[in-house]
């Protein structure tokens, strides 16, 4: 099951291991249970703390259950933890076995004090790079806390499930057998929603923190940019970030980051984070900003009431999917309307799905799925496609795979639990058409995450777009801005961190020139 390199380097993470750790596998003689039993085995052999037994009985089969003997925690994964949840599994052997999780002493206390039982269930693919991020955040949960049990439940494996909740998008999250999130959610946040006095003490935390030099709103590459080259001119640097890395974590490959021949999105966010944490930066995840205004001091104001200042702040809240605004659009949002191809796509194996756009993206999205449903319609709205000339030509090839120009979507069609289908307008002939669909995936580009700064007396222009000169600078003094949120005509990973790298470098030239105004150092 895994080859000898994997093994040798298992055998070393596994080195860390301080206490026993039981691998519990519910497994019949079908093919996935043998790869998951002998995965196990594997496993036990790369470490003497770590056994296998086969559970007497199990709801899911195949299914592996690691256990703590010591400290009586479960973490189970129904399916087989490969692809995108292979570390998830290894994350959730260290931490059964006593290896210390990188996690603040504010998220343990908060862990630590969670005393109702709390049985969360995680439908995911394993095709997602969303879905790991919440999948370890809750095993980490149920590593710290006997009170907590944390079930991974691979979509396409248990489809029975999946079709009796209706769930149509990845990662789902139920609790206690109740719909809980849908989508990314980090630690702090999964806490907040659990712990009703976490906010509350989180608040007071970042109530209580000394002015910043400069403060970046945004974890993505613009944002990690930004801070890296504050911290490095020795700046009291903090950064907010409702998720750390952005739409960059949805990306799945990555051709034309320069001197990096290819990479995954998730592998990118990793790096930028830990090369952050390299520095002396407050890391503020889960946080969402709300306001700002210009006092003394830039004040950030965020969702659970706090207000953080700064001597100048870098904006970098970049971007997210654009909307088509038709009716059913919100009703139907992960109940067949999906914004991410390679997430969701396998819960619509053999079933009939729409691409909205005929850009490159949506192009990409439609080669991908026709890999796994049973037929792609392309709905373009203008009367020829966008995308490059190999893209066209390769989904061209393809027989289930269908492309309508001149195409208006107007309606998105649904049976109260699921989507069903949509209506579209032929603009050559304004007639209206109905297609019959099991899910919608729309492609056809960002929106700023601007809405929140409507307000500040920021400049913005009429798409949203944050108006910044050559040094990135605002309308407002001390404030500057970068990435996909501001009006930098192209959106790109490299171009985002170099415009970061160019808001700082400017927020810095306006620290020195208002420390030589006040009498006072700027750092």
């Amino acid at each position: 099951m895994l080859d000898n390199n994997i093994k040798n380097q298992l055998k070393s993470h596994f080195n860390s291991l301080s206490d026993p750790i039981e691998l519990v596998i519910a497994v019949d003689e079908g093919k996935k249970s043998q790869e998951l039993k002998q995965l196990a085995n594997d496993l036990a052999s790369l470490s003497s703390l770590i056994t296998v037994k086969e559970a007497a009985q199990n709801k899911r089969i195949p299914s592996m259950t690691v256990t703590s003997p010591a400290r009586k925690t479960e973490i189970t994964f129904a399916g087989i933890p490969m692809g995108h949840e292979f570390t998830s599994l290894v994350l959730a052997l260290l931490h059964s076995g006593g290896h210390q999780p990188k996690v603040s002493d504010e998220d343990k206390a908060s862990i630590a004090s969670l005393e109702s039982e709390l049985n969360f269930e995680m439908y995911i693919s394993l095709s997602c790079q969303t879905c790991p991020q919440v999948v370890q955040a809750i095993n980490l949960m149920a590593a710290l806390n006997p009170n907590v049990k944390a079930t991974m439940i691979d979509g396409a494996l248990f489809q029975d499930e999946v079709s009796a909740k209706s769930i149509m998008a990845v990662p789902t999250v139920y609790l206690n057998g109740e719909a809980f999130s849908q989508g990314g959610i980090g630690l702090t946040e999964i806490l907040n929603k659990v712990d009703k006095n976490a906010g509350a003490k989180q608040a007071k935390a970042l109530n209580d923190k000394s002015v910043f030099d400069v403060l970046v709103i945004g974890g993505g590459p613009a944002g990690s940019a930004a801070s890296i080259y504050a911290a490095r001119k020795g700046l009291n640097t903090g950064v907010v970030a409702e998720r750390f890395g952005g739409q960059v974590a949805d990306t799945v490959g990555i051709e034309n980051f320069i001197s990096v021949k290819v990479t995954e999105g998730p592998k990118l966010v990793a790096q930028l984070e830990e090369h952050v944490k390299d520095y002396d930066v407050d890391i503020m995840k889960s946080q969402r900003a709300t306001s700002l205004k210009r006092g003394e001091h830039v004040e950030i104001g965020l969702e659970n009431g706090a207000v953080l200042k700064a001597k100048s702040v870098v904006l970098a809240t970049g971007a997210r999917w654009r909307t088509m605004n038709v009716p059913g659009e919100q009703e139907y949002k992960g109940k067949g309307v999906a914004f991410c191809p390679h997430c969701d796509g396998p819960l619509f194996k053999g079933k009939p799905v729409a691409v909205i756009g005929g850009g490159n993206s949506g192009i990409e999205a439609a080669i991908d799925l026709a890999n796994i449903v049973s037929h792609v319609t392309v709905l373009e709205f203008a009367d020829t496609l966008r995308a490059d000339e190999v893209l066209i030509r390769k989904a061209k090839s393809l027989p289930n795979i269908t492309i309508i120009k001149s195409a208006q979507t107007t309606e998105v069609l649904g049976d109260g639990n699921k989507v069903t289908g949509l209506v579209y307008k032929d603009r050559t002939t304004e007639a209206l058409k109905t297609v019959e669909l099991a899910g919608i995936f729309v492609q056809i580009g960002l929106v700023p995450n601007t809405d929140w700064l409507k307000d500040s007396g920021i400049e913005l222009t009429r798409f949203g777009e944050i108006v910044i000169d050559a040094k990135g600078a605002t309308s407002i003094p001390g404030v500057y801005a970068a990435g996909d949120a501001t009006t930098t005509p192209f959106k790109q990973i490299i171009i985002a961190m170099g415009s970061g790298a160019t808001a700082t470098l400017g927020a810095f030239d306006y620290l020195i020139r208002l420390g030589q105004e006040d009498g006072n150092q700027a750092a």
